[in-house]
C-alpha cells in the first residue's frame, strides 16, 4: 500500500480577515512590490530633502529629521523643504489612487482624470478665481476644488444612461476636456498680464514654495479617502468583471460606482488644489503598478505607492537633470507621460483593443 502524497502547500493570494466583515486580499508579489515602492519612496524623499541650493546629506537629512540635526539643517530640512516633499507625496499617491479607481470603473487603461476632464475642471475653477476675482492662493485652491467637483458631475450626468458605461465615460469625458480647454484659452485670452502669468504658473503644475498650508488640507483629505477606497476594493474587482457579474454577487454596483468616482473626483481635486494640475501621473501610476505586481484587479494602494514614486522621482530630475535651469515639476511629467501614452497606445493597439 502506497502512501499518498502530501498535498503542495498553497502559495496563491490570501485573505485577512479584518473585524466585522471586512477582509483585505494579500497576495505575495503585490505585498513585494508595495513594500519595493514604499521603500524607493523613503529613499527618493530623503533623496530629495537634501537637495537644493544647499546639499545635505543623507545621513544628515535622517538625524535631522530624528530631531538630531544642526539649528540650520533643521530650519532648512523641517521649514522649507520637507513640506514640499510631503506635497509631492500625497499628491503622487491621490493622483494614483485615483487613477486606478477610474480605470477599474471604465475598465479602460485610458480611464485616468487627465482625459476624463477633471483635472481641466479644476483649471477652469482656479483660472476663474485667479482671473475674474483676483483671489488669493487659498480662494483659488477652493476653486480647483469646486471646478473638478462640477466637471465631475457633469461628466457623470452625460455618461449616464440607465447606468454607467466605461466607454462611453471615456468618450463623454474627452468631449467635456475639449470643452474646458477651450474655456481655459478663452480666460487666458482675456487676462491681464500679471492674471495670465499667474494663470500659466499655475497650469504648468509645481511644487515649488509648497509649505505646511498645502500639506495639512491635503493630508486630511488622503486619511478619509484612502481608507474609504480600500475598504471598496473587493467591491470594485467585481465590477471590474462586469455589472451583472458584480449584480450576482450581491454588489451594489451604481451607489458602489458612484461614490468610487466622488471619492476619485475629491482626490483629484485634492491634488490640484495642492501643487495644481499634475498630468498623466494618474494615466501611468495604475499600469506600471499592475506591471509590477502581475496582479489582476485595481491595484489601488500599490497604484498609489507608484504615484507617490513617479512625482517624487519627477520633482527630483526636475530639480538635478537640467541643469541650473530648475524646470516645474508638471512639465517633466508631462514629457515623460505623453511618451508612455504614445506607447501605451501602440500596445493597446497590438493587442487588438482600439
Amino acid at each position: 500500500m502506497t502512501a499518498t502524497p502530501a498535498a503542495p502547500a498553497k502559495t496563491g493570494p490570501r485573505a485577512l480577515r479584518g473585524p466585522g466583515r471586512t477582509s483585505l486580499r494579500v497576495e505575495g508579489r503585490a505585498l513585494v512590490a508595495g513594500l519595493l515602492l514604499a521603500v524607493a519612496a523613503v529613499a527618493l524623499s530623503v533623496v530629495l530633502i537634501g537637495t537644493g541650493d544647499f546639499d545635505i546629506a543623507p545621513w544628515d537629512v535622517v538625524k535631522t529629521l530624528l530631531g538630531s540635526g544642526s539649528p540650520a539643517d533643521d530650519f532648512i530640512v523641517n521649514d522649507l523643504r520637507l513640506p514640499r516633499v510631503l506635497v509631492a507625496l500625497l499628491v503622487g499617491a491621490a493622483l494614483g489612487m485615483a487613477g486606478a479607481v477610474f480605470q477599474s470603473v471604465t475598465r479602460n487603461p485610458l480611464g485616468s482624470p487627465d482625459l476624463l476632464g477633471f483635472g481641466y475642471g479644476s483649471a477652469v475653477g482656479a483660472l476663474v478665481v485667479i482671473i475674474l476675482f483676483k483671489g488669493d492662493a487659498n480662494a483659488v485652491a477652493v476653486g480647483a476644488v469646486i471646478g473638478g467637483l462640477l466637471a465631475g458631475v457633469l461628466v457623470y450626468l452625460l455618461a449616464y444612461k440607465q447606468g454607467i458605461n466605461g466607454y462611453r465615460l471615456v468618450l463623454v469625458g474627452i468631449g467635456a476636456s475639449a470643452v474646458l480647454v477651450a474655456l481655459i484659452q478663452y480666460l487666458i485670452s482675456k487676462a491681464q498680464l500679471v492674471e495670465a502669468t499667474r494663470a500659466m504658473v499655475w497650469l504648468t503644475g509645481s511644487l515649488a514654495g509648497r509649505d505646511w498650508a498645502q500639506v495639512w488640507p491635503l493630508l486630511a483629505t488622503c486619511a478619509v479617502l484612502f481608507p474609504l477606497v480600500l475598504s471598496r476594493s473587493r467591491a470594485l474587482r467585481m465590477i471590474e468583471m462586469g455589472d451583472d457579474a458584480a449584480y450576482a454577487l450581491g454588489v451594489p454596483v451604481e451607489r458602489t460606482r458612484m461614490l468610487l468616482m466622488l471619492a476619485a473626483v475629491l482626490l483629484t481635486t485634492a491634488a490640484a488644489a495642492a501643487a495644481g494640475p499634475i498630468s498623466f501621473v494618474a494615466l501611468a501610476a495604475p499600469q506600471l503598478a499592475r506591471r509590477l505586481s502581475r496582479s489582476p484587479g485595481s491595484n489601488l494602494l500599490t497604484g498609489a505607492l507608484m504615484g507617490a514614486v513617479l512625482l517624487l522621482a519627477s520633482d527630483l530630475a526636475s530639480q538635478r537633470a537640467f541643469g541650473a535651469d530648475q524646470l516645474p515639476v508638471g512639465v517633466v511629467t508631462g514629457l515623460v507621460g505623453g511618451v508612455y501614452l504614445l506607447w501605451l497606445l501602440v500596445m493597446e493597439r497590438r493587442a487588438g483593443r482600439i
